[in-house]
């Protein structure tokens, strides 16, 4: 919603300008100053990195995903084999031969373990880093908003962005305002300025109208500096920063490459994090095969082997992959052993996990299962040492605290470390 606040005098309603300031509704409920906002990150302020996190809801199969484990017993190895990737002796599962090229810019973590195999609880202690069976626990995408502001200063984008709900991706005590933004929701509609855009020029023609007379007065060229930022401020209201949401405005060639479905969704989630969201969500269900995994891989493998492998292919391109960190898990994996049905069960005690980008050390295979994938052979990674570790892709301390409802400082994570292998 666009609103121009002024006074009598000429001042703001704060008092400490010559003139109006364009004010635009921000997301999250609280208010940007979009102009002044854009002066201050000039500076270079602005921290760039950011999260594009694909959940695989319902628990994805480690085995037929990242550790086909071809060694192990017949029951138990990927049941749609394997295929090679760039880093020699290294493979995953037999579906994904576009994924399998980006291997080299990936760290598949083989030891990603909780121990609960109920979707509703393993659910919020991945995306929390508890085993919160209270639901109160914020979400890591909300601590980012709450740490963050939940807009970005610099273009008005919410800070943390849903792609479909993920049951536990909530702010818990923190607060209702530290929720994910949904562009699938009536929320979107603050996106949109209330006025004809027609009236909204003529409104600026009245700013620049009384900012050429200010003019005569300031020879210092302080006032041109400060239009420049008011025209950053409106272009991005009438169409910049919506324009993030919209696919169709992108190149129909890179459309092509993301392919239907997943794919479009993660070319969104690839010009939010453009436009500024620092946290982006992805959910892509349907991975709760306690029967038939090959035929049921068939579908979800193709839309996801295009998707992420065009994503990170992508991001490399533009020279964002650096900064932006792509995750790739789900609540659990499946039990090792196929079951009479072709399929496997809930397994919470190895789950799946891989990552792409974010200036943290790829091309390598972290930790080792089992010799029949049941339990980490290697040292555990833990949901909070996935936690540290993006804290730390951030540059943000992983003993970060808030104070609590209750008025008590909490650390977010308590005992989780980032992986070592990735820092």
């Amino acid at each position: 919603m666009l609103t121009v606040y002024s006074k009598p005098d000429g001042k703001n309603c704060e008092g400490t300008s010559r003139r109006d300031f364009l004010r635009v509704g921000a997301l999250g409920g609280s208010m940007l100053t979009l102009p002044n906002l854009l002066r201050a990150n000039a500076n270079g302020s602005v921290n760039a990195k950011s999260v594009i996190w694909i959940w695989l809801a319902g628990g994805p199969t480690h085995v037929e995903t990242f550790d086909p484990k071809m060694t192990a017993p017949v029951e138990y190895r990927s049941i749609t084999g394997e295929v090679n990737t760039p880093i020699p002796g290294v493979t995953i599962g037999g579906t994904f031969p576009q994924i399998a090229s980006c291997v080299d810019k990936m760290a598949i973590v083989r030891s990603f373990a909780h121990g609960n195999s109920s979707h509703g609880n393993a659910t919020r202690w991945v995306m929390t880093g508890y085993d919160d069976r209270q639901g109160t626990k914020p979400s890591i995408g909300s601590i980012m908003a709450r740490n963050f502001g939940t807009t970005n200063p610099h273009t008005g984008i919410p800070t943390y962005i849903r792609m479909n709900g993920i049951q536990g991706d909530g702010a818990g005590w923190l607060g209702t305002g530290y929720n994910p933004f949904n562009p699938n929701g009536p929320a979107v509609k603050n996106m949109q300025i209330s006025v004809a855009e027609e009236r909204f020029a003529s409104r600026r023609g009245l700013l620049n109208s009384l900012d050429s007379i200010n003019r005569e007065a300031d020879r210092s060229g302080k006032m041109d500096g400060i239009d420049a930022f008011e025209q950053q401020a409106f272009e991005l209201i009438v169409g910049s920063s919506q324009d993030a949401f919209d696919i169709n405005k992108a190149d129909p060639k890179i459309r092509q490459r993301y392919g239907k479905g997943l794919g479009e969704t993660l070319l969104k989630a690839r010009r939010l994090v453009d436009a500024g969201c620092r946290f982006v969500t992805v959910s892509y269900g349907g991975w709760d095969m306690h029967g038939g995994i090959v035929k049921g891989l068939k579908p979800r493998a193709q839309q996801m082997d295009q998707g992420i492998s065009a994503l990170i292919q992508d991001l490399e391109e533009q020279g964002k992959l650096e900064d932006t960190l792509v995750v790739i898990t789900g609540e659990f994996g499946r039990t090792p052993k196929i079951n009479k049905n072709a399929g496997r069960d809930h397994w919470g005690r190895l789950c799946t996990l891989a990552l792409a980008g974010g200036g943290l050390n790829m091309g390598q295979v972290i930790g080792q299962s089992s010799e029949k994938l049941e339990t980490p052979a290697t040292h555990p990674i833990s949901p909070q040492d996935l936690m540290a570790t993006i804290f730390h892709m951030y540059g943000l301390d992983h003993k970060l605290q808030f104070m609590s409802n209750q008025g008590r400082p909490t650390y977010m994570i308590e005992d989780g470390e980032p992986i070592a292998e990735l820092i």
